[in-house]
Parts: C-alpha cells; structure tokens; sequence
C-alpha cells in the first residue's frame, strides 16, 4: 500500500511538481519551521515501534538497529532548531528503552550481531541530547551523559592491541563478518565521541584518548595526507595483515564529518592550533569533493546511482557535524554556512514526492524528486532544512555554560570486555547436542501424530 501511493504521488508530482514544492526563504524561520514539520513527519511514517508486536525505537524494515540511533539524533536536531517538541516523548522513549539492560547501547536483541560503529551512533545521539539541553530522563533513568559515557568506556574495552598497535574492529563479535576488518567508522566515531566527552566534562583523559586514536589512525593511513593542505578519511583496512595491506580508499561523507569536528571540539576545549589546522584541512577537503554547484552529494555512491541503504543516510550526520564545527569555531562560520544554505534550497526543492507530498529523494541537484525514497533520504533531508539556524541558537552546551546532564566517569565498566573468543565445541558438546535434536525430533514428530490422528 505504502508503495503504491508513492508511485501514485510520484506521478502527480511529475506532472504538477509545483503544487507540491516545499516553500522555504532562510530569512523567514517560519516558513522553515512549516517545511521541517512536513519533512519530519515524513521520517516518522518509517516508525513502527509504536504498533502492537514491533519494537520500541526501531523503524520499519529495512533499516538496521544504527540508522534507527542515527534518527533519533535527527529528531533531536529537529527539537533544537526548530523549538518543536512534538516528537520528544518517542525520542526519549527509545533512547532510554533501547540503552538495554546494562544501560551501554548493547542490548540483548543486537547484542550478538552489532557492531562497534552501531553502538556509537546511539552514543552520538545521547551526546547530542546533552550538548543541546534536550530534556533530561526522569530521575530514577540513566541520564544523557552517562549513556553516553558508557558507550565511550564499553568501546574503549575493546582497543584491540593484538594487531596493528590498536584500533577498534569494524564488529565487536568474532563470529560477525568485518570482524577482520578495522574501519574508520568505529575508529572515527570513538575519537569523535572522546572529543565531544572532553569538551563536555573538561576531563583530560578523554583529550589523551582522543589523540591516541587520531594518531592510530594516522599511522595505518586512515587519515591522508600527513600535511594540513588537505585531509581524506578513509574507508578502513584489513587487520589480518597487521593493517599493512591496502587501505580501502572510500571517502565518505560522515567518516569526514565525524573527523572533523571532533577535532573541532578538541580545538575548542584545549585552544591547541594543531587541532584547529586539522579541522581547517578536513574542511578544506570536503568543501572541494562533497559538493556539486554548491550542493551536498555522496561523492563515493551517489554519481553512480549505488548508494545503498545506509549510505542514503550519511549526509544527515555529516550535516549535523559541519553545523556543530560552525558553532565552536566562528572562524569557519561563513563558509560553512554558505554550503549549509545552499544545500538546504537543494534539499527543499526535492521534497516534493511520495504519496504526502514531502517525500526526499538522495539527488538534491535534480529538478523535484528524483523517485529516491527512504529513511535516510528524509533524515539527511530534515538535517539540510533545520542547521540553517546553526548560527541563530546556541552552540553546544557543555558542563560550564549550562549543560546540566550528569553522569558517572565510570559508566559501563561493571562488565567484561565484548571481544568474545570463538566457542570451543568438544565432542562431549556434539554428542550431547546430537542426543538433544534427537529427543526434540522424536518430540515434534508424536505431536504430528497425535494432532492427526
């Protein structure tokens, strides 16, 4: 059904595209605030966790557990910018719902098969609620900031130092695929989620790991070139070879924009000039390959038509990112704001699809809606519209100009290390489970019996 009135939407707005076209000026917040709720709304038609039998904080298949962390860090931005509170309660909800049951974001229906990068988005999230004075749990619930800390010291347990001096691995079980694999989403996201910690609390030791792992990434060449001329963020490389082999070149829009303004929080907490020419140089960088006539594209997927289901959704975290580097270091405001505008007016004008009207399509350079549709289409779409008031509401808040989260230094570290050894199965441990099918088998085939008989 939903299908149909897509297509059906889809070929009203082909024919009569302007009766649809989101109405925005930058200079009237109103007509922003009208176009991000339709936008907005059009994020929440992927939501099922409200629906008898689905699960709280979850969206509809096929978006995977970390799209659903990444969201909800929309939504909040949604909150912030547009002082629209309509959303809040499910926001809430889910964070807190599924932190789990040791409140770390490793909760038991993912904790077998999610990785470490899918953690941290929900860290990131819970950050974002913080830094932005999203209103805090009641009091008998773990607060904003020790979810986020417990995500911090949970994936700091795993620094893998049996290959390639350190690094997170893309998976935090053995048994997943990518295990193999240590990749700068994880990497990137624990530096950035390090950084966002030390301008937060002012506790040092979070500035010491953020360095340590922006250098662990340097010297696996996560990070190229060693100069402050420019920076590429790419995609990851294999451990099994002591990360000597060829780093896979992707360059994609978040890993940049996690990068980047982690440095910029780490500049803006320490005033060390290494950090700010870093930020200076991703910036430089992105401005250059991520936009086309102005406007925000997926550089590595997008030209090719391959984006595939999560990669629709990493705009909307680059987006925010470059919103935040804007607000901590006013040196790069202008700029920034320049690329944030003129994406937004892309952004708009393709929101003109699906069966409501507002659906986003991925390619903001094409005239209307491209025929694209999903959620990260919306996210990255609902992002481009609210950060145009980046510069008109406060910048981060933090634990001396207002932030009032609390949270525990400690958060996470009551149990061991996720890096589980792979199962060692005896012939005692065979044995056994071949006499267990057995009896389930015989089991199954009296209950047939009995039922037809």
């Amino acid at each position: 059904m939903l299908l149909c009135k897509i297509w059906i939407f889809g070929f009203l707005t082909s024919w009569f595209p302007s009766a649809f076209a989101l109405d925005i000026d930058l200079k009237d917040y109103k007509t922003l605030q009208n176009a991000s709720a339709l936008v907005a709304k059009g994020l929440m038609d992927y939501y099922t966790g409200e629906q008898y039998g689905q699960t709280i904080g979850m969206f509809s298949w096929p978006y995977y557990w970390w799209e659903a962390g990444g969201a909800w860090n929309s939504l909040i931005d949604y909150w912030f910018y547009m002082q629209n509170d309509t959303y809040n309660d499910q926001v809430t909800q889910a964070l807190l719902y599924q932190s789990g049951e040791n409140h770390d974001y490793v909760p038991l229906n993912q904790s077998t098969v999610e990785g470490n990068d899918d953690q941290a988005f929900w860290g990131i999230a819970v950050l974002n609620a913080a830094e932005r004075k999203f209103p805090n749990p009641p009091a008998d619930q773990p607060q904003w900031l020790y979810l986020a800390q417990a995500v911090f010291n949970t994936m700091a347990l795993r620094w893998d130092m049996t290959s390639c001096n350190g690094g997170l691995r893309w998976q935090i079980f053995t048994w997943n695929s990518g295990y193999d694999y240590k990749n700068t989403v994880s990497n990137g996201a624990l530096f950035h989620i390090a950084a966002r910690l030390a301008y937060f609390t002012g506790n040092s030791s979070y500035v010491d790991w953020a360095d340590k792992i922006y250098n662990w990434m340097d010297h696996v060449h996560l990070i190229e070139p060693k100069n402050n001329d420019q920076k590429f963020v790419y995609d990851g490389v294999e451990a099994t070879n002591n990360c000597s082999g060829p780093v896979t070149r992707y360059v994609w829009t978040y890993n940049q924009g996690l990068v980047m303004s982690g440095c910029a929080y780490l500049y803006k907490e320490t005033n060390d000039e290494r950090w700010y020419n870093k930020t200076k140089a991703f910036l430089d960088t992105t401005a250059k390959l991520f936009y086309n006539k102005g406007v925000l594209f997926e550089y590595s997927c997008q030209s090719s038509h391959s984006c595939n289901t999560d990669q629709r959704s990493f705009k909307a975290y680059y987006i925010t990112m470059l919103a935040a580097t804007a607000q901590l270091i006013p040196d790069f405001s202008e700029r920034i704001m320049g690329l944030i505008n003129s994406t937004a007016y892309g952004a708009a004008q393709s929101c003109v699809g699906g069966y409501d009207g507002h659906t986003c399509g991925i390619d903001w350079n094409q005239n209307g809606w491209d025929g694209q549709y999903g959620l990260g289409e919306q996210m990255a779409a609902l992002e481009a519209l609210v950060v145009t008031q980046a510069m008109n509401r406060p910048a981060p808040y933090n634990s001396t100009n207002g932030g009032n989260s609390t949270g525990d230094g400690a958060a996470g570290t009551q149990k061991a290390p996720t890096n589980l050894k792979p199962l060692h199965i005896t012939s005692g441990s065979r044995a056994g489970a071949g006499i267990i099918t057995c009896v389930v088998g015989f089991s199954i085939i009296a209950s047939f019996l009995w039922l037809v008989m």
